[in-house]
């Protein structure tokens, strides 16, 4: 039973952020926005699901973990969902999964921004963190934040140059997942 709460934890809010990035990518798009090349954004797609799936299947071989590391991966990944849903209202409409560069549109230095410059990336690391532990999946968990710190570097790379490429006033502020719209 417990697999179930934890797969409901971790797939209702993709869901409902699924929604609510495509909602602004179609805006974003109408707004003249584009995709800068080179983005993972495809793997991402893929690895993300995927990896907390990994960890459900690993932590239903093992058969769960003990009690204390569920609540403490449970209060890992609120926490985690907490600063990403502050990332994603801070942005409003200029949020989504993919890098979406919009000429002109202002850049974001309030909400989580004003403390890191990819609070969004932040959050998604302590979500893969937080739901290893809850799924007591210590093998898939590490080797998920292996693979997505790898996708994160490319990423923001992808996302820095699209801010170079706006000029020097899209520079100061800081940069941040989807920030770019």
């Amino acid at each position: 039973m417990w697999i179930l709460i934890v797969a409901a934890l971790v797939y209702v809010p993709m869901a409902i952020e699924a929604q609510r990035a495509a909602r602004n990518e179609r805006a974003q798009r109408g707004r003249g926005g584009v995709e800068p090349p080179g983005d993972v954004y495809r793997l991402m797609q893929g690895v993300y699901p995927g990896a907390f799936a990994a960890m459900l299947v690993e932590g239903a071989i093992r058969g769960g973990p003990p009690p204390a590391l569920v609540a403490a991966g449970a209060i890992v990944f609120a926490a985690a969902k907490a600063v990403k849903w502050w990332a994603i209202v801070s942005l409003g409409a200029a949020w989504t999964f993919r890098v979406i560069v919009v000429a002109g549109a202002p850049r974001v230095a309030s909400g989580p921004y004003r403390f890191f410059r990819h609070p969004n990336y932040v959050a998604v690391v302590a979500e893969l963190a937080g739901a290893a532990a809850m799924a007591g999946a210590p093998v898939t968990g590490a080797l998920s934040l292996a693979v997505f710190a790898l996708l994160l570097r490319k990423r923001i790379a992808v996302e820095n140059e699209a801010l170079r490429a706006l000029g020097p006033s899209a520079q100061s502020a800081p940069s941040t997942s989807n920030q770019v719209g």
